[in-house]
């Protein structure tokens, strides 16, 4: 696991809402660790690397976990499960990790990625994407950072449904219905807006002609 971005966490052995504030007040995040067979294992994380790695990888890739505990230091790939944020502050508060088989699938949700520019918009058209992520089933090392959807061909009014989109070899997309991922749709908006210039002009020409009348 020589390429993983490397966390390094230690295991918490006090427990409870008044050691979970005094450790946050040290810059420090609880968390909990699940491993790959259920069991789980309270840990504490530095608040600034734990809010970088999330930020490099997110909840849907994997990178390698360091666990300091009684006095040994492991070595396990992991994932993020959940982090959740102070809502005053906006820092984490509490993290969950879990530890993967690199070996057997898993479900996870993976972002779309636009890239081109398509035809339709540079005719005036407006791109309107429907979904931004998409899960899938594959093995740990093979998720995809995203999933690029290239727009370039797209004309006024196309769509790409996610039967149309590519995915890279070993992943599999989850979906029970051929739904609409984007669309490049036509400015109605500026057209409406246009008509409701036209009707504002035309209402005190009316007014005017009723005075004289």
């Amino acid at each position: 696991m020589a390429d993983l971005l490397k966390l390094n966490v230690q295991e918490r052995t006090e427990l409870g809402k008044g050691p979970n504030r005094r450790l946050r007040a040290t810059g420090m995040v609880p968390g909990i660790y699940y491993d790959a067979k259920g069991a789980n294992i309270p840990v504490k994380v530095q608040m600034v690397p734990l809010q970088k790695a999330f930020a490099a990888v997110g909840n849907s890739q994997v990178f390698e976990l360091v666990l300091e505990r009684g006095g040994k230091v492991e070595s396990m790939p992991a994932m993020m499960w959940r982090l959740r944020n102070e809502p005053v502050k906006g820092v984490p508060e509490h993290v969950d990790f879990f530890g993967v088989d690199l070996s057997k699938e898993i479900k996870v949700a993976v972002p779309f990625e636009v890239v081109g520019e398509s035809k339709g918009i540079k005719l005036g058209g407006m791109l309107e994407q429907y979904r931004e992520h998409i899960e899938v089933i594959c093995k740990p090392m093979d998720i995809p950072e995203s999933i690029v959807i290239d727009i370039t061909d797209l004309d006024i009014m196309d769509h790409v449904h996610i039967e149309d989109v590519t995915f890279p070899e070993g992943v599999t997309p989850i979906f029970e219905e051929n739904y609409a991922v984007l669309a490049v749709l036509a400015m109605q908006e500026e057209e409406e807006e246009e008509g409701e210039e036209g009707a504002e002009a035309a209402e005190p020409a009316e007014a005017a002609e009723g005075t004289e009348a």
